[in-house]
């Protein structure tokens, strides 16, 4: 095919030099005018994004709840990402990422990370027990039980997989579930035989990670949450209150058990001690979109919202509680109650 070339007066007009760059100048004006418009638009994609950064576990809600919100508004963009709640909150904290909502597995990752940086407030919304999950194919899987479970998972041929301390919450619950049962079953170095077994082959960055593993027999057990658990359709082993840091009733003996976690800083540690699971969540100071976040906490926290959690598996709290009342936006207030108030 020959080479064909346009005519230059195609594409710009007659009169010189002079004129062609003008004209090539008022084009490029046009362009950036046209950019500039549709970043500022509020009906473009950038004015209704919301980012969402929320804990493995409440994946499943939280995808319900953004179903939800887009019926009410179907032009926003919900760019959601699951990790573990620590690692969520260091994208926040350490990578400097944009957040507009973010939810973790247990509020004190907002608390102790993000607060007051990062974040001005944690609400408090639902709650959770550990357990421990499997399969029909896993090792002893029809003879494990709440009362014989350390000494079957203790045995050689049994391989068990569990989350990163230091990146999800629920590996440090794992940790203080095996100091707890620990006690409450009298076996000594139960703990520690169960913390090094395998060493860190079956360990997660969080654990839902660990779910393809579980199914395809690759691990026999997992610890992991029942919301997780029954969301999955796995078989799961119900434990004692003394051990599943579910009741409120027995905070002063959850907070026996403890980890040492990495800190803020390189270097830095801190020490948690074990208390009833409680989720957190907060609109973090990056947030682009406040209005839009603030709408989506606000259903999340709602009738609605709570709904979906409970169908779900977790339990909800309402109305949600706060350290932080008199720092919460004026449309999530009568949705929260101060801790310590009376009512």
């Amino acid at each position: 095919m020959p080479n064909v070339r346009l005519p230059r007066d195609r594409w710009f007009p007659r009169g010189g030099p002079t004129l062609r760059r003008l004209a090539v100048g008022l084009m490029l004006a046009f362009l950036l005018i046209g950019v500039a418009c549709r970043k500022h638009d509020p009906a473009g994609e950038a004015a209704d994004e919301l980012v969402i950064f929320h804990a493995g576990s409440l994946a499943v809600p939280f995808r319900e709840v953004s179903e939800h919100f887009k019926e009410q508004f179907p032009n926003v963009v919900i760019k959601a990402e699951a990790a573990g709640s620590r690692d969520t909150a260091r994208k926040v904290s350490d990578l400097g990422r944009h957040c507009d909502v973010l939810g973790s597995a247990d509020y004190k990752v907002i608390d102790n990370l993000l607060i007051p940086e990062h974040a001005d407030f944690s609400i408090r919304f639902a709650t959770n027990e550990m357990v421990i999950a499997f399969t029909e194919h896993s090792a002893h899987a029809g003879r494990i039980t709440a009362e014989n479970w350390p000494k079957l998972l203790l045995d050689d041929d049994v391989t068990l997989g569990r989350s990163d301390p230091n990146r999800d919450p629920c590996g440090y619950r794992t940790v203080m579930v095996l100091q707890l049962a620990e006690r409450h079953y009298q076996i000594p170095e139960l703990a520690r035989r169960l913390e090094e077994k395998h060493n860190r082959k079956y360990i997660r960055p969080k654990e839902t990670n660990l779910l393809g593993l579980l199914e395809a027999g690759e691990i026999d057990f997992l610890f992991i949450y029942r919301s997780v658990a029954s969301q999955h359709g796995l078989e799961f082993v119900v434990l004692p209150n003394e051990v599943n840091l579910k009741s409120t009733q027995l905070t002063d003996l959850y907070a026996t058990a403890s980890v040492q976690l990495t800190g803020k800083k390189p270097g830095e540690y801190i020490t948690r001690r074990g208390a009833p699971m409680v989720y957190g969540v907060t609109i973090p100071k990056s947030c682009k979109n406040r209005e839009l976040a603030e709408a989506y906490v606000r259903l999340l926290l709602s009738d609605a919202g709570q709904k979906i959690m409970r169908e779900n598996g977790q339990p909800t709290i309402a109305p949600a509680l706060t350290d932080h009342f008199d720092l919460l936006p004026s449309t999530l207030q009568p949705l929260c109650k101060a801790i310590g108030e009376d009512g």
